[in-house]
């Protein structure tokens, strides 16, 4: 085991809470202090961090999951706050009818990619969206893409540049002329999403590409294949069920070089103590607390 004196931590330039998250959670805790005493609910995980979703728990705000669960008579003595993720405006308008209390802290990037979904859709443009189909992000966009008489746009989720081929040959089939679109869930890569706008174009060269992904993901993503260049092993830190932060793992992965992802100090694996040189990488949604924790304990 290489002793603290000769062990190295190096963190990536960097790491952890991007805006969204950091307003996401200031939102909360603020609605917490101005509305104390009484119920307030996050609309599914606020941010996608245990931590982050324990600290919230301990100010009493709690994750709701399901709104069935909160019977119609007491909605409106309660608070309910939109996760960074956003969520559909039809169960926003669901909860304003039901007389709600509706905090709004929707990722501004993720506000401007459902506000562009909506405006291509009432254009009359098929849709791709670039993402996880199972993500809240894509879940909310999806509910952005209706008509001017609301109803569904052309609207489909593709995760690569296969899924994203199979769609479009299948919409050519009926509508050869369509005016199509493509946008991508914040938290993918570049590379990907260059692939999968290149598998639509094979069927519709003039697709519309809107950048929708954040500066913040791909600015960790580069900083961490910065860091692999001068670490023996990396970790990689955040929820397990973060898109940004499995992103940043793939990437590791990759590299072949040792690495881990794990989300507090106490899943640091015992042999990472026996490299001289560890790089620290946090997804998006990971507090400062973590990251801290985790470079003490390999420094001990």
């Amino acid at each position: 085991m290489a002793s603290e004196k000769t062990r190295k931590t190096i963190r990536a330039d960097i790491l952890g809470f991007c805006m969204g998250v950091r307003r996401a959670q200031e939102i909360a805790e603020t609605a917490a202090k101005n509305f104390k005493g009484t119920r307030i609910y996050t609309i599914g995980p606020l941010v996608h961090n245990p931590k982050v979703l324990e600290d919230l728990n301990q100010i009493g705000i709690k994750t709701l999951n399901n709104l069935q669960d909160i019977d119609t008579k007491e909605i409106s003595d309660c608070s309910f706050i939109i996760r960074a993720h956003g969520i559909s405006p039809a169960i926003e308008e669901n909860l304003q009818n039901r007389g709600a209390h509706i905090i709004d802290a929707t990722c501004p990037k993720v506000k401007k990619s459902q506000i562009k979904a909506q405006e291509l859709a009432r254009k009359g443009y098929s849709i791709f969206l670039a993402g996880k189909a199972n993500h809240a992000e894509i879940e909310g966009i999806l509910g952005y893409a209706k008509d001017e008489n609301s109803r569904p746009s052309f609207c489909v989720t593709v995760e690569n540049a296969s899924e994203a081929e199979k769609a479009a040959q299948e919409l050519y089939k009926n509508a050869s002329n369509a005016r199509t679109a493509l946008l991508s869930q914040t938290t993918n890569s570049q590379e990907e999403y260059r692939k999968i706008g290149d598998a639509i174009k094979k069927y519709y060269p003039n697709l519309e590409i809107v950048d929708t992904i954040c500066a913040a993901t791909s600015e960790r993503q580069k900083s961490l294949r910065n860091l692999l260049e001068k670490a023996e092993a990396v970790i990689i830190t955040g929820g397990k069920d973060s898109a940004n932060t499995i992103r940043l793992y793939e990437i590791a992965q990759k590299s072949g070089k040792p690495c881990v992802l794990i989300e507090n100090a106490a899943e640091i694996p015992p042999a990472f103590f026996n490299y001289k040189t560890i790089g620290l990488s946090a997804g998006a949604s990971t507090p400062d607390s973590v990251i801290n924790e985790i470079e003490s304990r390999l420094n001990t």
